[in-house]
């Protein structure tokens, strides 16, 4: 188990790293269209699964690195897409 705060962090940036990697079109399309997180919600609920796998559970409950590298990572780098939500 990982109890490690920085450790953890890394680990979720990581999954959301792979998400992007192995589902950039879809991301893409999920942001134009602003359904983001319907249209990934079982990417993203597969990768939250793999997360808390590995991650304390004082850490799960404590933070929210998980969604805040969703947002870091699938959102912030895809910025050049004309999106309704920005």
């Amino acid at each position: 188990m990982i109890t490690d705060h920085e450790v953890a962090k890394r680990k979720a940036r990581a999954i959301a790293s792979d998400i992007l990697l192995y589902h950039k079109d879809k991301i893409r399309k999920g942001l134009l269209e602003d359904n983001l997180f319907e249209v990934c919600a079982e990417e993203f609920q597969e990768g939250r699964d793999y997360y808390n796998k590995f991650i304390s559970s004082e850490i799960r409950n404590q933070t929210n690195y998980y969604d805040r590298a969703l947002v870091d990572i699938l959102i912030k780098r895809n910025a050049d897409v004309q999106s309704k939500i920005w």
